[in-house]
């Protein structure tokens, strides 16, 4: 069985899936969000728990035969981003406890594709040096700091680690106003029949879409071997907004959206790793990502 914390959020429950769709029993942990979404009704197992209570997360033993874990909970910071820190740092190193006792095989944790920031080299690829600069936000500052976290703790332990340099995702559970990736927002202005900002044609980066990101975490719990410790997890190209609006205005009868010419295409990660080692292939270009996501949406808040 393979336990997934977070496992009703965005990426824990799209990995929870996949996990599922390849035959593995999952255990999800859920705490401030219960709901759980139409696509994992029936197939997984919900534990409620607070992540930062070392015993309750130790006795999930008790409970089930637990033989990997996919750590991927996690809070937003507030006003205190001490508080933040200690809330997931604690999370993280109970997760870390619990692999070590259990003797599970595979501990994967979510790092982030902002480790990165301040190398101009792009794509961005494991083997590069990760600068020493000032961060934008205190999320990229601990994922950054989760990864020889992660590896130190389980040095000789038996277990192995596989960080997961996860890219900007999107789609089904995310906000659909969140802050931290606009498309949600700009294609929700368009579900409500309102004529957003218009955006530069060219500007992007790194995008990928949740369903996807979920199959490529499953595919580094699924592999009988890993050759590496860290995985970026992501679609492996570049997305552009002229993308976002002629998939829009393909799918909506007579909706034309402005584009402002020009615009810069951002870094974005290259997955090779990820493919030589799982076989792993993203399943949605652009097109069916937004046409997906508009479906999805029809029937769904977010």
């Amino acid at each position: 069985m393979i336990l997934v914390t977070g496992g009703l959020g965005m990426i824990g429950a799209h990995t929870a899936r996949a996990l599922t769709d390849l035959g593995h029993d999952v255990v999800v942990t859920a705490h401030r969000r219960t709901g759980v979404p139409s696509f994992l009704e029936g197939r997984v197992i919900v534990e409620s728990l607070d992540v930062t209570d070392r015993d309750a997360f130790l006795a999930l033993a008790d409970r089930h035969d637990i033989g990997d874990i996919v750590h991927l909970a996690g809070s937003i910071p507030g006003d205190d981003p001490s508080g933040f820190f200690r809330e997931d740092t604690t999370a993280l190193l109970n997760a870390l406890d619990a692999a070590r006792a259990w003797g599970v095989r595979r501990f994967a944790v979510a790092s982030s594709l902002g480790v990165y920031i301040g190398q101009t080299v792009s794509p961005w690829h494991e083997e590069l040096a990760l600068p020493t600069v000032e961060l934008p936000h205190p999320i990229v500052a601990f994922k950054k700091a989760v990864e020889p976290i992660t590896t130190h703790a389980l040095a000789g332990s038996g277990v192995q680690p596989v960080v997961l340099r996860i890219g900007s995702i999107w789609g089904p559970l995310m906000d659909p106003e969140s802050p931290f990736n606009p498309l949600p927002p700009y294609i929700s202005a368009v579900l409500r029949g309102e004529r957003p900002s218009p955006l530069n044609a060219d500007d992007g980066g790194d995008s990928c879409y949740a369903p996807d990101a979920g199959r490529a975490i499953a595919s580094l719990m699924d592999a009988e071997t890993l050759r590496y410790t860290t995985y970026n997890v992501s679609r492996g190209r570049p997305f552009v907004h002229r993308e976002l609006v002629d998939a829009l205005e393909a799918i909506t009868p007579g909706l034309r959206l402005d584009l402002r010419p020009g615009g810069l295409t951002g870094p974005y990660l290259d997955i090779s790793r990820l493919v030589e080692d799982t076989g792993f292939e993203p399943g949605f270009d652009v097109a069916a990502a937004v046409a997906d996501y508009v479906a999805w949406r029809g029937s769904n808040p977010r």
